[in-house]
């Protein structure tokens, strides 16, 4: 059964930081390009940040480019965004999807509140 579950999310200050994780199984996570999406209140879903299957390319959204680093270790089948200078309008639930071409997976997501 393949499982991705999102964790780290929380209520942060702006200018905080946090780490979400996203631990799978169930499928070979090292086969796998991993991204991290958010959808924030009222707003469609979007791409956040991707890494390739052995880490060697990685993109960025625009919005957190140099706030935030996605990195993943595959003998743990995890992948981890670290976020840091978060602001308000990063609040959203942030999801992870596994993807390979033809196949799809996602998580359920983990809220991150941004608020003082």
């Amino acid at each position: 059964q393949v499982q991705l579950v999102e964790s780290g999310g929380g209520l942060v200050q702006p200018g905080g930081s946090l780490r979400l994780s996203c631990t799978t199984s169930g499928f070979t996570f090292s086969l796998y390009a991993m991204i991290w999406y958010r959808q924030r209140p009222g707003k469609e879903r979007e791409w956040v940040a991707g890494i390739s299957s052995d880490s060697g390319t990685t993109r960025y959204a625009d919005f957190v480019k140099d706030r935030s680093t996605i990195f993943r270790d595959n003998g743990k089948s995890t992948v981890y965004l670290q976020m840091n200078s978060l602001k308000p309008e990063d609040t959203a639930v942030y999801y992870c999807r596994a993807y390979k071409v033809g196949v799809s997976y996602w998580g359920q997501g983990t809220q991150v509140t941004v608020s003082s």
